[in-house]
């Protein structure tokens, strides 16, 4: 039997923006003021130039023109993205109810102004360690990076004046497909699909 629409939180076409990432953000705020644990947390997956995929958890920067994180750009994923610049992103939330986004596209590196922007709001240390360390690179031990952070803290007393390394910066995800799935108890869940058509949306309905 199918359940009532008010028990369901069903989602209704009409009344989605026209807008993908003005959609998201508005869910992102409903999860947000309901408590979610980290609603930015988000899954990107990346691939190598041979198909080879990978994903991983980052966090969600921004809402710029599409999905924006920061990371070393010499990482996996930043190698990955260089060389396959096609990346997935997944949200997932529990509450305020069971919803998840996807969104697929093609990836670019924002600006440095950008990234200049975003380094000088992390606290000392962690950008103490970001300069340090390079992401994703086989070291000895956990000694190695602890002396490396020493021999950056020589350099910049007490982490404060640490340079944005020009390795280190940021992704756009630019959205081509946009996905807002949402629970509906009765197993009938809602899926609507935004599929990019020249400078506008389409949007459309798939089968849960």
């Amino acid at each position: 039997m199918l359940l009532d629409s008010r028990e369901t939180g069903r989602v209704d076409v009409t009344e989605l923006d026209a807008d993908p990432l003005r959609q998201l953000s508005m869910w992102l705020d409903a999860a947000r003021a309901a408590g979610q644990p980290m609603p930015e947390a988000m899954t990107i997956a990346s691939a190598t130039g041979d198909g080879v995929p990978s994903a991983r958890l980052v966090v969600l920067r921004g809402l710029r023109r599409g999905l924006v994180f920061f990371t070393d750009c010499e990482s996996d994923k930043g190698a990955e993205l260089a060389a396959n610049p096609q990346a997935a992103a997944v949200l997932h939330w529990l509450v305020p109810a069971h919803r998840q986004v996807r969104v697929a596209g093609p990836a670019e590196r924002v600006s440095q102004d950008e990234a200049d922007e975003y380094w000088s709001t992390r606290a000392d240390a962690v950008r103490l360690v970001a300069a340090a360390s390079r992401q994703s690179r086989v070291v000895a031990n956990r000694a190695v990076l602890e002396t490396q952070v020493r021999e950056t803290l020589r350099r910049h007393p007490g982490g404060a004046g640490v340079p944005r390394p020009q390795r280190w910066g940021g992704f756009r995800v630019l959205p081509s497909r946009v996905e807002f799935w949402q629970e509906s108890p009765d197993g009938l869940h809602d899926r609507i699909r935004y599929r990019r058509a020249g400078s506008g949306w389409i949007i459309e309905r798939l089968s849960p």
